[in-house]
Formats: C-alpha cells, structure tokens, sequence
C-alpha cells in the first residue's frame, strides 16, 4: 500500500504541480516573437498527463503477462531517462518527446500496476486503502509547487528536473514490493494447483487474439462507463496547466501563488480518504454516484475560477474542487471490481485511462489557444466546466442499466433451473 501511495504521488504530483514548470517553460523557452507559445508549451503538460493515461491498455496486457512487479520497475527505469534527458533540452520542442512521451510511458507502465496489486491484497477494504493510496499525490500535490518554486528560484528548471529524477529513483526501488500472491483470483480461475508461484505469468504464451480482453465491452454498464468518463474529462486538467498563469495574471500582487494548487491537494487527500471510506458503504454499482456528485462540483467550481475577483474566493474554489477531485479518483478502481469484476479489471482499467488519455491531452492545450487568441482565462474556465456536467449525466444510468441486466441474468438462470427440474421429473426410472 505505501509503495503503491509513492507511486501516485510522484507521478500525479508531478503532473498536478506542472502549473509552476508551465510558468518556468515559459520563461525558459519564451519569446516576444512568439504570440503562441502558451498554446505549444501547454502540449507538454498534455502530452505528458495524455500518454499517462494511453499507454494504459497497453500496461495492461504487460501486466497480465508479466506481471505487477516487473511492469512497474521497467516503467521507473524508463521514466528517470525521459526526466534525466528533458533536462538537457535548448528549446520547447524535445520536451514533447522527453518530457511528453518517454518520460510519461514510464510513469503509465509505473502506475497502473499499483491499482492492480490491490485487489489482489485487499478485499474488504479495497476502498479505504484506494482512498490512502490515491491520497499519496495529494501529499505530493502539497508540497510540490513550493518545493519545485524553490528550486526553480535556485537552481533554475534543468537541475530541478534532475533533482525529481530522484522521485522516480525511489519508484523504482518501490516496484519490488509488488509481490504477486500464490491465492490470487487469476489462479484459480486458471486452474492452477499451488505449483505456480507467479499467476499473473500464466498468460506469456496466449495467442494474440486473446491478448486485448476485448470482452469486457460486452458488460454495457462498463461500456457506457467507459464513454461517460473521457466525456467528463475534456475540462478536467485545464485548471491545473493553467491556473497558475491566470493567478499570475489576475493576482499580481499576492505572494505565494502556488497556494492554490496547495488548497487543491489538501482537500483532494481528504476527499481520497473520506469518500475512499464512504465507498466501502455504498452497495455495488451505487458508487458511481459518487462520481456523478464529483463530477457536477468539479464543473461547477472550474465555471467559477473568472467570476472570482478576491483571492480568498478562489482559494474556497480550489478547496471545493479538490474534494471532489478526491472523490472521483478514489471510486475509479473499486468501480471497475463492481462492474467487470476482478479476473477482468486490469484490461478493464487500462481501456478507461487509455480512453481518458485523449480528452485530457487535447484540454489544456485547446485552453492555452483560447488564451492566446482572447487575451484572458475566462471563456477557456467557462467551457471547461461544461463536459463534466454532461459526463455526470450519462454516468447516471450506469446502475439502472446494471441492475436490468442482472435481472435479465436471473431470469434466464430460473427458468433454465425450471426446465431442467421438468426434465428429470419426466425421465423414467
């Protein structure tokens, strides 16, 4: 669990904290000639958080065939030299290669074994230790935008990147802990006697066509899970690319800026951890209407960022919508067990976030155009908050289609047990 925690908070705390590296680029990299260099330096916090999240099918079906620990340790390892190499960069454009696409795969090959190595550790209170695990890129979310401020300030962009190097050092190290159990799920359904230490290998020798567990689309409420999420997400990453621009702009004199993001990770740690526990309440499929509640804050406060013209108004902004950026991300996984259940929620996990890797790259850098063209935040803030809205909406069928579905399941079930009782009453003795 705690290495699983280190994992969401160096990867998703260095993605969360990009505003003070966007800031830092644009200074770095910037010049008066160029009156679109918010638009193409917004593509690498895009593509950074965007292949996070693409690359995941592909993660699953490494993790299927090689399993958690190896699958999270290769990715570590490749994250370090795409952060080591961003930092020896001259100009914005090897940043999308370095920064955006190696760096990024790393961390998707890191991250998404840490949801999977739950479930196989935790049962009953798979939602409590989410809650804890996805509370690590609070903490990171916290502390980060002063300590990178800081080193920026010092040491400049280059040998800050090279300083979070160590960040993903320590990842490295942490993948070991990923030890797969000799009673997991996959084992028994495989078949497996106990001979077989490592059950997540018992498919490096599958035929391709079985690789991709496209069969998972065949549960409708995953399907339209699957759909709703991504529509949600258009918006969702904008506020952390560029809210702190637009303090920078609207906010000139306050001291210590980054105070926001810092109010967006406290209260999204707390959001983790009470609705992480509130979800071990929530019978089945209910959960998603958690996210359906998050999602509608979410919107709401991202529609609120222009109209607050006090500082204090958009530190309580930041405050509401970071508790309920915790809820969503803290029902993502035990969503997934209820829907697909827990032979299938790795490929079922991995299609999601490779399905939310596109609405989140194409966001901010939509905004940063919309910034470059209108000369304010406002319009990119107010259009940002709509997808969630309309992402809630179609979540909100997700239980009634699930429970019609298990009806019809029962249904077929009774009346087969009915039909088999008459055939054994009319056979002679």
């Amino acid at each position: 669990m705690l290495a699983a925690m280190w994992c969401n908070g160096s990867v998703f705390g260095i993605q969360n904290a990009c505003g003070v590296l966007f800031v830092s680029m644009l200074k770095t990299f910037g010049s008066a000639e160029d009156n679109q260099m918010i638009f193409k330096t917004a593509w690498v916090s895009s593509l950074s958080i965007g292949m996070i999240f693409f690359c995941c099918p592909i993660v699953s079906v490494f993790t299927d065939i090689f399993g958690c620990r190896k699958t999270a340790t290769v990715g570590a390892a490749i994250g370090f030299v795409g952060l080591m190499s961003s930092s020896f960069v001259s100009s914005i454009e090897p940043l999308y290669f370095t920064y955006g696409i190696i760096f990024a795969c790393g961390c998707s090959f890191a991250y998404q074994p840490s949801l999977v190595i739950l479930g196989y550790y935790f049962k009953k209170r798979l939602g409590l230790v989410n809650g804890i695990v996805t509370a690590g890129s609070s903490i990171f979310t916290v502390l980060l935008p002063f300590f990178l401020r800081v080193l920026i300030d010092n040491v400049g962009l280059f040998h800050t990147l090279r300083v979070l190097c160590i960040f993903m050092f320590v990842l490295f190290l942490a993948g070991f802990t990923y030890r797969p159990l000799a009673t997991s799920v996959k084992e028994k359904d495989s078949g497996t006697k106990g001979g077989n230490r490592f059950p997540l290998f018992s498919r490096k020798f599958s035929p391709p066509g079985k690789i991709f567990n496209f069969a998972v689309f065949k549960v409708t409420a995953y399907a339209v899970w699957a759909v709703g999420i991504p529509l949600a997400l258009f918006g969702y990453f904008v506020p952390y690319v560029h809210l702190m621009k637009h303090v920078n702009e609207r906010f000139q004199d306050e001291n210590n800026k980054e105070v926001v993001l810092m109010c967006i990770g406290i209260t999204s740690g707390v959001g983790r951890l009470l609705f992480g526990r509130i979800a071990d309440y929530v019978p089945g499929v209910k959960k998603v209407y958690l996210q359906v509640v998050s999602f509608f804050f979410i919107g709401l406060m991202s529609m609120m960022i222009p109209l607050c013209s006090v500082f204090g108004a958009l530190i309580a902004v930041c405050l509401i919508m970071g508790l309920f950026d915790g809820c969503f991300i803290s029902i993502m996984a035990p969503t997934a067990f209820e829907l697909v259940g827990a032979q299938d929620v790795s490929q079922a996990i991995g299609f999601l976030l490779g399905f939310m890797s596109i609405p989140m790259t194409v966001g901010p850098p939509i905004a940063g155009l919309l910034r470059d063209k209108l000369d304010s935040y406002n319009v990119a803030f107010y259009l940002s908050g709509i997808p969630p809205l309309v992402g809630g909406a179609v979540l909100c069928f997700i239980p009634w289609i699930h429970s019609k579905k298990h009806r019809e399941v029962h249904k077929t079930t009774g009346e087969e047990k009915t039909e088999k009782m008459l055939e054994n009453q009319n056979t002679p003795l």
